[in-house]
């Protein structure tokens, strides 16, 4: 495999290549009133209830026969997927599986599938996030509820799993569901399988025109500008941010108009504690780094199953920039100023969570 090459973020290159509750059901007339003229008696309201003003109001206590039954019955001793749930849970699956055959789905410019990454991929990840790392979630509310923003986070973890569990916080935390698009190295697209999935998921590639057109569209773009350096940092060198390269994120975002929302992940620094690198081995396979941990490669494939850390995943005040005329995103000095800015909060917030975590595992 050739030597990976990673594209500086600032290249200016072009890329290569809710239904509302269903009332209980009217009993009919004459079923158990006790009158024998086949006359209806009287219904008297409970306290705080309120009477259909007509005949044709009992219409909507009928059951929709889109809700589970336990929600038509007020959920009284009825099983969680009684009444068709699963009738409905396997049409849905063999719908999904007739469109993957067909084709009868839409893809971006940029290869994203929201459908498979909604009911497929972030499925997949959600228990990882939820019950393995239990990831906490904090500042959710400085990310904006539409437009752009540029997420900026700190990197690590000797795998890029950060990434992927920063993507499920932002789609399952934030109150407008959002999805948040990654911008990757070279590297991710030129592995197997992984190339295409990255691809589906939303990612792309980390360069300029890339992060700036999601940007103009409207999206969450994220971004981790420490890259390789970050991910593949000793364990001795733990939470100490590298550097930020030269500030193309802050160009990007100044050009699109967009804030940008640093970002503070502590948990992942531990996942895979990195105690040595084996130079020639990775230069070898065309990696950057060739990781040893405490379990890999000494326990083999079981080496490879993360630490279950807990996770804090905090966004910070987000940074305007839309204030700033076009020519600033050529002024080094702002650019400059900008990057340190993010960096430092990062930084700081940082070692704020870190003094605040009782322990690495709980």
């Amino acid at each position: 495999m050739a030597d990976a090459k990673v594209i500086p973020f600032d290249d200016d290159r072009s890329r290569s290549g809710s239904a509302s509750r269903p009332a209980r059901r009217r009993t009919g007339a004459g079923s158990g009133d006790g009158r024998g003229d086949g006359s209806t008696a009287p219904v008297s309201a409970l306290p705080g209830g309120r009477l259909p003003e007509s005949p044709s109001d009992g219409a909507e206590g009928a059951q929709d026969p889109q809700q589970p039954l336990e929600e038509a019955v007020g959920g009284v001793g009825a099983p969680a997927d009684a009444g068709g749930g699963w009738d409905r849970r396997i049409a849905g699956g063999l719908a999904f599986l007739r469109r993957r055959v067909t084709g009868d789905y839409e893809v971006d410019e940029f290869g994203y599938d929201k459908e498979l990454t909604d009911q497929v991929l972030m499925s997949a990840l959600r228990p990882l996030a939820d019950k393995y790392f239990r990831v906490e979630v904090k500042g959710i509310e400085n990310i904006p509820s539409d437009g752009g923003a540029l997420i900026v986070a700190n990197h690590s973890g000797t795998l890029p799993l950060d990434g992927l569990m920063l993507q499920v916080a932002v789609h399952d935390n934030h109150p407008a569901e959002r999805h948040l698009r990654l911008l990757a190295a070279d590297l991710v697209f030129h592995l197997p399988v992984v190339n295409e999935l990255a691809r589906k998921a939303g990612h792309t590639l980390a360069c300029a025109e890339d992060a700036q057109r999601l940007l103009e569209l409207g999206e969450i773009v994220g971004v981790m500008p420490e890259g390789f350096k970050g991910i593949g940092k000793p364990f001795g060198d733990r939470y100490k941010l590298q550097r930020f390269g030269r500030g193309g994120f802050v160009s990007t975002a100044l050009r699109a108009g967009a804030p940008i929302v640093p970002c503070s992940i502590v948990g992942a620094e531990e996942i895979y504690p990195m105690i040595g690198n084996a130079k020639t081995l990775a230069r070898l396979l065309g990696f950057p780094y060739f990781p040893i941990t405490p379990t890999f490669p000494w326990l083999g494939p079981l080496g490879a199953v993360p630490l279950p850390t807990k996770w804090t995943i905090q966004f910070g005040e987000p940074i305007p920039t839309d204030g700033y005329p076009p020519e600033a995103a050529e002024d080094p000095m702002l650019m400059f100023n900008l990057t340190d800015q993010v960096r430092e909060q990062i930084q700081h917030t940082l070692y704020k969570l870190l003094v605040q975590r009782r322990s690495v595992f709980f």
